[in-house]
């Protein structure tokens, strides 16, 4: 099925079932219509390939299919308890005063109300003022503007996942 040349995360991917690979892409994004259409893209020969096949799905997604990727993503500022890929990827918050936590969960709560889901970004690398500066920035968008910037920032944190799901020499 994988080739010798294929890198031993990425061969292990491949040679999943396909209830592990479900389960194993759904820690990556939520959408199982985005999960399906990379487990039936299988095998992959490079991450690239993989990459690319995410990038394509996530252009895909229907605006159900987004709401249910959003839905698998803590508010920033409050990662999911006993979760380490959240806590990590919203490392820039964990140190912010508690005048920053606060502004950033009224601006969360004032972004869900007015688009209706949870905002979205890829927080990896970024500090707690330059999360709570891109909130501001887009809280003023037009809803079919902020959607496309959603599919492009869900594309990002789904390119970090699988980086971590193939690249890894543990068992997925």
């Amino acid at each position: 099925m994988t080739s010798t040349s294929t890198p031993p995360g990425l061969a292990r991917f491949n040679d999943l079932g396909e209830h592990a690979a479900l389960a194993a892409l759904h820690e990556a994004c939520a959408s199982t219509t985005w999960a399906r259409r990379l487990i039936a893209a299988r095998p992959y020969a490079t991450a690239t390939d993989l990459y690319t096949a995410s990038d394509a799905a996530t252009a895909e997604l229907t605006a159900a299919d987004l709401a249910q990727a959003m839905a698998g993503h803590p508010p920033i500022g409050r990662p999911k308890p006993g979760d380490p890929t959240s806590a990590r990827e919203q490392r820039g918050m964990a140190g912010a005063s508690d005048e920053l936590k606060a502004d950033m969960l009224e601006l969360n709560l004032a972004y869900q109300e007015k688009f209706g889901h949870v905002f979205l970004i890829c927080a990896t690398g970024r500090t707690g003022e330059q999360l709570r500066d891109a909130v501001k920035e887009r809280i003023g968008n037009a809803p079919e503007q902020e959607r496309e910037i959603v599919r492009t920032e869900l594309g990002k944190i789904n390119r970090i996942r699988l980086a971590r799901l193939v690249e890894e020499d543990a068992p997925a």
